[in-house]
């Protein structure tokens, strides 16, 4: 895959690159509903595509196949930016194409997982996050398993049935400039001890805000949701998730100036 110039019609050794300026330009434009500039950026930033599916290969699917799906990545990653956050659009977009390309492996895996093992999971899951909403935490299996009548290796068997086992050091993204790793991507929960101090004053900061607006960063900063994960839980819009977020923000800054 990696030697194969054309992929979809595509001649991926002519593909353009889009400064930073240019991908901010583009992207104010197409908020603002212009499709040339949307068209623009999608073929400004299907190296980015190419990079990420490159990690996927060997898995008994197409170049062509890969490419596609990436691209419906890459096109949803588009919609749901906000460029107000202050991120490089490639931080953003990575995790989406990767997403998307794990979606559809896992659904046309040639090694099928069971319909009824996958359920469960699936099951599993939507209590997790409920009891996560409703209770600030993460359950233990004993208790999905509990809620759910089943045994907990069976809760067990049927995550480990879903994920695929990666390395947190892999790289997913390289554009000459910028390396993007799976580790930059989850939580880091080490050194709680050494940094009790800091935990301290951002959970003394966190007390000062009202409650949706703790909730609202506790999901975004600690938890690692996106913006519209985190309307689609509280049962907001993401506009107003970005005007209560920036609020908080603000405020947490003024608090400590």
């Amino acid at each position: 895959m990696i030697n194969k110039v054309e992929i979809c019609g595509v001649n991926t050794s002519k593909l353009s690159v889009l400064t930073n300026k240019e991908k901010e330009e583009l992207l104010k434009k197409i908020k603002k509903g212009d499709i040339e500039a949307r068209n623009r950026f999608i073929n400004g930033n299907l190296r980015l595509v190419l990079s990420v599916i490159q990690r996927f290969m060997g898995r008994g699917e197409t170049a062509d196949d890969l490419f596609q799906i990436g691209c419906v990545g890459l096109i949803k990653a588009i919609d749901n930016f906000d460029l107000s956050q202050g991120v490089q659009f490639s931080t953003y977009a990575v995790p989406m194409i990767i997403g998307e390309v794990k979606r559809y492996l896992r659904d046309n895996n040639s090694i099928r997982v069971s319909r009824s093992v996958r359920d469960l999971a699936y099951k599993a899951i939507q209590y997790k996050e409920k009891y996560i909403k409703e209770k600030g935490k993460e359950p233990q299996l004993e208790e999905i398993a509990k809620a759910l009548e089943v045994e907990r290796e069976e809760i067990a068997f049927s995550f480990d049935a879903i994920q695929d086992p990666l390395s947190l050091q892999e790289p997913v993204y390289n554009d000459g400039t910028e390396s993007i790793y799976i580790m930059d991507q989850v939580k880091d929960n080490k050194n709680t001890d050494e940094m009790w101090t800091e935990k301290m004053t951002i959970e003394s900061a966190l007390e000062r805000l009202n409650e949706k607006e703790k909730k609202i960063i506790t999901k975004r900063f600690f938890e690692g949701r996106t913006q519209m994960e985190v309307a689609d839980e509280i049962g907001i819009s993401q506009a107003q998730v970005s005007r209560l977020e920036k609020n908080a923000i603000q405020h947490i800054k003024r608090l400590y100036k």
